[in-house]
């Protein structure tokens, strides 16, 4: 059964992400620089927009570069960098072929432990050190993959109870909780910068 998931806020995109690990994983690429839910929804629109109901990694891969970036710029636009946005979703997709023949969610099976996972997701073009701790979060929170030592491997992010990120969004109040933790956040950064 898929899990219930609230990223986008968005019934058919929720349903989307619930089902799909692809659809997971361009929604945690697309979540930089724009709102959450407007990232998370992405993948929905994306499928959508290609007349299928869910996204193929190979089909985007080999999808016309020129025209995959038209797809995610058509308004209302995927990202607010579309361009940008539509190559590294097609590069994910691309390692994703190439390493795991196309299945998304052959990045985190048959992992020994949460160390191993986010060496695994860190590997994925787009993923860097902080992404990569966020997106194991919200598989050990939210899709029931715990290899042992995940919260350990997630860091802060892991922590039950926590209001940091994507991974604890479960409905329109956790999202506020989060989104007040993240402006917390910038604010005593610009306090730190002394601006």
């Amino acid at each position: 059964m898929s899990p219930t998931i609230h990223l986008s806020q968005q019934p058919e995109a929720d349903e989307l992400l619930g089902r799909s690990p692809l659809a997971a994983l361009v929604g945690m690429l697309l979540d930089q620089q724009v709102p959450m839910e407007w990232a998370f929804s992405g993948p929905y629109t994306i499928a959508r927009r290609m007349g299928a109901d869910d996204l193929d990694a190979a089909a985007i891969a080999a999808y016309d570069p020129e025209a995959f970036a038209e797809l995610l710029k058509e308004k209302p636009a995927v990202h607010r960098y579309p361009g940008n946005m539509a190559k590294r979703v097609q590069v994910l997709c691309q390692y994703l072929v190439d390493e795991y023949g196309g299945d998304a969610s052959a990045v985190w099976q048959d992992v020994q432990n949460g160390a191993e996972l986010l060496g695994r997701l860190k590997a994925l073009p787009g993923f860097g050190e902080q992404k990569a701790k966020i997106f194991l979060a919200l598989l050990g929170k939210q899709y029931d993959v715990r290899p042992t030592g995940w919260r350990e491997a997630a860091g802060a992010y892991g922590e039950q109870g926590s209001y940091r990120s994507a991974a604890d969004i479960t409905g329109p109040d956790s999202l506020a909780k989060v989104r007040a933790h993240k402006q917390e956040m910038k604010a005593a950064a610009k306090a730190a910068k002394g601006g």
